[in-house]
C-alpha cells in the first residue's frame, strides 16, 4: 500500500494551509501543501492568506513596509531583523507581537475559532503566533504545524503551542534545538515545493517551446517576485551564453530588457511555469529565497546568488554554504567567469549537482502532509 492510499483511508480532517503575502515564498509553500492534500488525501483542505483577515490598514502596511524596507533601505531592515532575533529581547518581542497581532488580526482569530480546523499548517510566523495564542487560551484545539520557509531560522518563527515544526535541513533543525525546541517536535522535510518540480521534463522539447537553441549552455536569471538586482550589468557580461530572464513584478525592467532582447536572451514577466524555465536551464543566477532555492534543488539546478536580502536571504546563503551549495560572486564579472567555467569544466559543475542532490527534498510537501496525524 502506497503512502498516498494510506493517507486516503485516514479519517477525513479539516485542514487549513495558511500564509501571508509578504514575499511570494510563503504563499508558494502553502499552495504546494494544499495541492498535495487535495491530490493525494481525502482531507478537506483550504488555503488562506492571513492578511486577508486583518484590518485593511494593517494588510497594506504589512506588505508595503516590507517591500519598501528590503528594496529602498535594506540596512534598516537588517538592523530590525537582527534586533528582533536577539535572545535577550525575546520576552519583549513576544509581548509586542501579541498585542500588535491581536489588535489587527481579530477577524483572523474569529475565523480560526469559528471554523474549528483539525489541523492548521502555517507557512508564516504571523499566523503561527495567532494560532498558538488561541491554543494557549483554549479557544481552539487545532493541531498546529509550522513550516519554516527558509534554511535559517529567526526567533519570530517560534510559537510555544506549535505541535510540530517542518524544516529545511539538519542545520535548520539544530538551530531550532538551540532555541530550546525539543528534537522530537522537529522533522527535516525540506521546504515544500509543488510536485510539478519533481516530474521528468525534456530539456530539448522545452527549449524548442521557448524558442531557445536546444544545444546551448543556458542560464536562468531569476530576480525574485520584486524584480530587483543588477540584472542589466549581469547580462552585459554574458555575451556568449544563452539566457532566460524572469523580471517578476518589475514592469520597467521587463520593458527595458524586452527592447534590447536578442535570440540569445529571452525575457519574461512573472511566470507560472518556473518548472519549465528551470528544466530548460543548466544553471541559475538567483536571489536566494527559501522557495526558489528549494525549487532549484528539486530540479538539480546549480545556483549563483546575488542581491541577497539582509537577514533571511543572507541566512539562506550561509546555510547552503555549509553544504557546499551555491556561489556568492564578488561581481558581475565573477558571475560570468563562474558560468563559463561550469560550461567548460564538467567535473566542477557535476560536483555542484551532486551536493545539491544530497540536500534536495523534492517530496517535501508529502513529507509535511505525513505530519498531520500526531
Amino acid at each position: 500500500m502506497t503512502i498516498f492510499s494510506k493517507l486516503r483511508i485516514l479519517k477525513s480532517m479539516k485542514i487549513l494551509c495558511i500564509h501571508a503575502t509578504a514575499g511570494a515564498g510563503h504563499q508558494k509553500a502553502a499552495e504546494a501543501l494544499c495541492d498535495a492534500l487535495r491530490r493525494h488525501t481525502g482531507h478537506d483542505a483550504q488555503i488562506v492568506d492571513a492578511l486577508d483577515d486583518t484590518s485593511p490598514a494593517f494588510k497594506k502596511s504589512y506588505k508595503d513596509s516590507y517591500v519598501f524596507l528590503i528594496t529602498k533601505i535594506p540596512k534598516i531592515w537588517s538592523v530590525f531583523f537582527v534586533l528582533t532575533d536577539l535572545g535577550c529581547l525575546q520576552s519583549l518581542v513576544r509581548f509586542i507581537r501579541k498585542i500588535y497581532n491581536h489588535a489587527n488580526a481579530r477577524k483572523l482569530e474569529e475565523f480560526l475559532i469559528a471554523e474549528k480546523f483539525d489541523v492548521i499548517i502555517s507557512c508564516h510566523f504571523l499566523s503561527a503566533e495567532v494560532a498558538s495564542r488561541l491554543k494557549r487560551e483554549g479557544t481552539i484545539t487545532s493541531r498546529l504545524i509550522t513550516v519554516i520557509t527558509d534554511f535559517d531560522v529567526h526567533h519570530l518563527w517560534l510559537a510555544d503551542r506549535t505541535d510540530h515544526y517542518a524544516v529545511a535541513s539538519e542545520w535548520t533543525k539544530a538551530r531550532l534545538e538551540s532555541f530550546g525546541v525539543p528534537s522530537e517536535k522537529i522533522t527535516v522535510t525540506g521546504i515544500p515545493v509543488h510536485e510539478k518540480f519533481n516530474g521528468p521534463l525534456d530539456k530539448k522539447v522545452i527549449r524548442r517551446k521557448l524558442g531557445l537553441d536546444e544545444h546551448a549552455f543556458t542560464v536562468l536569471i531569476a530576480t525574485g517576485s520584486f524584480g530587483i538586482g543588477p540584472i542589466k550589468d549581469i547580462l552585459s557580461k554574458l555575451n556568449d551564453i544563452q539566457v532566460i530572464v524572469i523580471c517578476g513584478h518589475n514592469e520597467s525592467l521587463y520593458e527595458e530588457l524586452s527592447r534590447t532582447a536578442t535570440a540569445r536572451v529571452k525575457v519574461f514577466k512573472l511566470v507560472d511555469n518556473m518548472e519549465e524555465m528551470m528544466a530548460a536551464s543548466d544553471a541559475m543566477v538567483t536571489k536566494p529565497g527559501g522557495l526558489s532555492t528549494s525549487e532549484a534543488l528539486a530540479r538539480n539546478l546549480p545556483m549563483i546568488f546575488f542581491s541577497a536580502i539582509p537577514g533571511q536571504e543572507q541566512g539562506n546563503v550561509r546555510v547552503l554554504a555549509q553544504y557546499g551549495i551555491g556561489v556568492v560572486p564578488r561581481s558581475s564579472d565573477h558571475i560570468a567567469e563562474t558560468l563559463k567555467r561550469w560550461r567548460e569544466n564538467g567535473s566542477e559543475y557535476q560536483d555542484q549537482c551532486q551536493k545539491m542532490r544530497q540536500l534536495a527534498h523534492p517530496q517535501a510537501a508529502m513529507d509535511v502532509v505525513k505530519l498531520i496525524s500526531p
